[in-house]
Order: structure tokens, then C-alpha cells, then sequence
């Protein structure tokens, strides 16, 4: 089959998203598809690659200067989206986002004739802390704008792809004229595992991490919507000097919450790793005790899956899509949004129970296990093949659709 794939960013991966592009492109090209993705270029000026089988088209993007320097937008997006279909002639168009490119990527295809599929990976929330003086003068009427952008997008497309049931139930919220369905961004469970053998205190040296302490280990972007400072608060309630918090990677909140650790005299107790190549991911997640999620918009989260599939307990807000894969007090504990007492707490009975840490783990290694990565690339050769084929089912779209 051939497939055109479109992203607001590929690589190097920045979000989920881009995360899950990659692997799904790659996991396609592996089995035998024809894959090309077309995405805004990350060095500006456009060029053509071959990357582990797919083909990709960069388009020229240059980016949105010192306040947003590693975005990238298309100028003229119209103007590439057509031609790139007109050589590629793809069977099937996917987008997997409503932004510039994807947005012209799906006038182009319907103006071909072409099935489209488009999966969506936000919500107003991730958006929303970036705008903090709009949103506080007219709250609701952002997120209505927002919403908006997503739906004139994803209502031209003939199925809409999203990771969780609860995103696809959010979905159904809002003016969809189209069938959703859930498909998991999957996990590569031959690489994220337990693995004994991994020398836990160099791996958290390596990263600046203490050997000694329990480890709550958060890994991904470090942008305002992932509510890290809430962790951050949480440690400085709980005031014990045997547990440290390791935050790994960047973003555009690292500065705010080094200056808040300095401010909060929690240095040496929060410990910043800096980027983790994908190569050292699953060894230093084997090496921590504890996995942390605080955001309160994830439609799943697949730094959340990787630390499951390694057998880590996970310490998670009750929030969005992560009650899916974190069941309070069996694989984890679940913390109210926002609330650093009530983690601080949820981190003390973890501490104080490390022999409940390998239970935990076993039970999250039997929820991820349904979330195999092969399982996701099945579901979605199948939803080409469907869309390709003009079999589609069109169920309420008030609850999620299964085709």
C-alpha cells in the first residue's frame, strides 16, 4: 500500500506525536508499505531522505523566531501539499494533526478523491498555559477557537484514529460528523521490559541521579501543560530527605522550574538529567523505582507505557486518559490534578512500601500487555484497507466508534 503520512513535527521527535509518527511510518515501511511523510523542515530549507525505509519530504519552515524556536511552520502550505501528492500518488492520506500542513494535506487529498485518515492527539489544555493573559480574560471562548481548528480538520476526513477510549469519548463531546475510534500508540514490549541486568547506579549517575534514594522518575517534555510543578511542590511538602525526583529532558519550562527547585531549597532532592537518548531510555527506566506522571491532558502517554512495560510502579494524576493504564493502588496510585498534598502523600506510601514496588510492576506488565506495538500497526493496516475499500461504518459519534 501507499501511504502518505503528515506531521507538524518528525524528527527529531519534540512530543508524543511526533514519537508516535516516527514509529508508526517505520513500523508500516517494516512490513512492507510504501511510506513517505511530508513535515515541516526542521533546518529550514526543504530536502528528501531516506530514513529505516520511509521516505521523508521536508518542506521549507522556517521558525517562529526566539519565543518559539523549535516550531517550525510551512509558510505556504497549499503550495507543497499538492504537488507532493501528485508525485507520491498514495492509495491513502494520513494526518496526524489540524495544523498548517495537515490542514492543506487534506484539501489536496479530497480534492483527488483520495480517503483520508486523521488522528488527533489534543486537547485545549496542552495549548492553554501558553495563553495565559487570553485565557483569563475569555476561558471559554479559547477553548471553543480551539476545538474549532481541530474540527474543520478532522470533520473532512473519513475516520478519525485517537489513542484511548477517554480521548474518543472527548471527541464525542464536540461536533464530530465523522467515526472515532481508539487505536493505543502501542509500546515496543521487546524493548521496554524489566531487565535485571541493568546497572541501576551508573545509569543514574550517568544522569546526575542519587543511587541511594528512592527514585521518582519523570521522563518527556518539560513544558508547562505537564505539571511538573506540582511534583516539584509535592517533594517540598513531604520534606524527607530519601527521596529524590529525577526530571529528564527539555522544554520551555526547565529554566522556571531549576530557578523554583533553587528558590524552594530542594537542590539535590530534584536532579535534572537533560535529554536521554532513545538508545538509554529503557536502562534508566529500569534503573528508577518509581515512574511519575503529573499532567492533567494526556490522551495516553507513551513515556507512561515504556515505564509500565519495565515494570516501574507509576505515581500518575487522575486526570484525562491515565486512569486507563494506572489503577489506584494496583499498578500505581492516582493523585487529584493539581494537588501537591495529596501526591506528597501517594509518594510516602510508596517509599514506605517498597515491597509492594515488584507487585505493582507485574500488574502494570498485564495492562500494557494489551498495548503492544504490533497490535497497533494491525489496527491501523486494517483502517486503511477499510477506508481504501469505502467500507465505512457510521456510528454515533456521541461515545467511541469501532469500525
Amino acid at each position: 500500500m501507499r501511504l502518505l503520512m503528515t506531521v507538524q513535527s518528525y524528527k527529531p521527535p519534540l512530543n508524543g506525536e511526533a514519537v508516535f509518527a516516527i514509529r508508526l511510518a517505520e513500523g508500516l515501511a517494516s512490513v512492507g508499505h510504501q511510506v513517505t511523510v511530508a513535515a515541516p523542515s526542521r533546518v529550514t530549507w526543504p530536502e528528501r531522505t531516506v530514513e529505516n525505509g520511509v521516505e521523508v519530504c521536508s518542506l521549507f519552515a522556517p521558525s517562529l523566531g526566539p519565543l518559539a524556536s523549535q516550531v517550525h511552520v510551512t509558510p505556504f502550505p497549499r503550495l507543497g501539499a499538492g504537488p507532493i501528492i501528485d508525485e507520491i500518488q498514495p492509495e491513502v492520506v494520513h494526518v496526524q494533526d489540524h495544523y498548517p500542513l495537515c490542514r492543506a494535506m487534506v484539501t489536496a487529498a479530497r480534492l483527488r478523491g483520495l480517503p483520508v485518515v486523521g488522528s488527533n492527539h489534543f486537547v485545549p489544555g496542552n495549548m492553554i498555559p501558553l495563553m495565559p493573559r487570553i485565557v483569563r480574560l475569555k476561558p471559554e471562548w479559547v477553548e471553543r477557537v480551539l476545538w474549532y481548528t481541530v474540527l474543520t480538520v478532522l470533520n473532512r476526513v473519513d475516520v478519525v484514529t485517537t489513542p484511548t477510549e477517554t480521548a474518543a469519548a472527548i471527541l464525542g463531546r464536540q461536533e464530530m460528523h465523522v467515526p472515532v475510534r481508539a487505536i493505543s500508540c502501542g509500546v515496543d514490549l521487546d524493548r521496554f521490559q524489566p531487565d535485571p541486568s541493568v546497572d541501576r547506579r551508573t545509569l543514574r549517575l550517568r544522569y546526575g541521579f542519587d543511587p541511594e534514594r528512592t527514585l521518582f522518575l519523570y521522563v518527556g517534555r518539560v513544558d508547562r501543560d505537564k505539571g511538573l510543578d506540582v511534583v516539584v511542590d509535592a517533594l517540598a511538602e513531604l520534606g524527607r530527605d530519601d527521596v529524590q525526583v529525577g526530571i529528564a529532558g527539555h522544554g520551555g519550562e526547565l529554566r522556571t522550574l531549576q530557578r523554583k527547585v533553587r528558590r524552594l531549597g530542594l537542590d539535590g532532592r530534584i536532579a535534572f538529567g537533560g535529554y536521554v537518548p532513545d538508545g538509554d531510555m529503557p536502562a534508566l527506566l529500569n534503573s528508577a523505582d518509581v515512574f511519575v506522571m503529573p499532567s492533567e491532558v494526556e490522551l495516553q502517554s507513551i513515556a507512561t507505557l515504556e515505564a509500565m512495560g519495565t515494570g516501574r510502579p507509576v505515581l500518575a494524576a487522575d486526570a484525562q486518559a491515565l486512569p486507563e493504564l494506572v489503577r489506584d493502588g494496583v499498578n500505581g496510585y492516582l493523585f487529584q490534578p493539581g494537588d501537591p498534598q495529596d501526591a506528597a502523600r501517594c509518594m510516602a506510601k510508596l517509599t514506605d512500601h517498597p515491597e509492594h514496588w515488584a507487585g505493582m510492576g507485574a500488574a502494570g506488565l498485564e495492562i500494557v500487555s494489551g498495548h503492544r506495538f504490533e497490535h497497533t500497526l494491525r489496527q491501523y493496516e486494517a483502517v486503511y484497507r477499510s477506508v481504501l475499500d469505502g467500507k465505512r461504518r457510521v456510528l454515533p459519534v456521541a461515545s467511541p466508534c469501532l469500525l
